[in-house]
């Protein structure tokens, strides 16, 4: 007799595997309440177009919705966001650039908001425009440290584990996307002082 399997009774009802419950805690509308800020403003400053901006939260959520369950805690539930949002935005990439290499995007930053006055929209969408432009100078991945630590406020292990690499990688990205921000930076002052 083998100790290690145990034993089969015919009276036994079978098991049926269920889905696993929602981690305690975990409720999907309170996690889309409270992270649906932070998606937006990191696929904005990912350089998703305002424009598909939705379409690319929407994806995020759905999926978030649908794998909830799955989330173990092995990290903070920001992070795991985070890793799907980085997904979503590669893939939706990929899948622009196959479609149709030569397209640029509409973005309506440079339409007039009309609640605010036309020289603060005019300033506010200048300064974003100058802004996503600088940050669209670095890599996609020294981007997305440099915003997780720089912008969102993440620490550099936190930052390694959302976009899944060690810890002296993330510092070094972190470092050179410090490094060629700063530059970009300089040349655009430049420029402007020349004009």
């Amino acid at each position: 007799m083998n100790v290690d399997a145990p034993e089969r009774r015919d009276d036994a009802a079978p098991v049926v595997e269920t889905a696993r419950p929602t981690p305690p805690g975990l409720d999907f509308l309170a996690v889309y309440e409270e992270l649906f800020p932070f998606v937006w403003r990191i696929a904005r400053r990912r350089g998703v177009p305002e424009a598909a901006l939705d379409d690319v939260c929407q994806d995020v959520f759905v999926i978030v919705h649908k794998r909830l369950t799955e989330f173990e805690g092995r990290s903070s539930l920001k992070t795991w966001v985070y890793g799907i949002l980085h997904n979503v935005i590669l893939t939706r990439h990929r899948t622009t650039t196959r479609r149709d290499p030569g397209r640029t995007e509409i973005d309506p930053e440079h339409l007039v908001d009309g609640t605010a006055g036309p020289d603060d929209a005019a300033s506010g969408a200048e300064a974003a425009r100058i802004a996503h432009g600088l940050l669209a100078q670095l890599g996609d991945d020294k981007r997305a440290m440099f915003v997780l630590v720089e912008l969102e406020g993440m620490t550099v292990p936190e930052a390694a584990e959302a976009v899944q690499v060690n810890l002296n990688t993330a510092y070094a990205r972190l470092r050179a996307a410090r490094s060629e921000f700063a530059s970009a930076v300089a040349r655009f002052q430049a420029k402007e002082r020349r004009t």
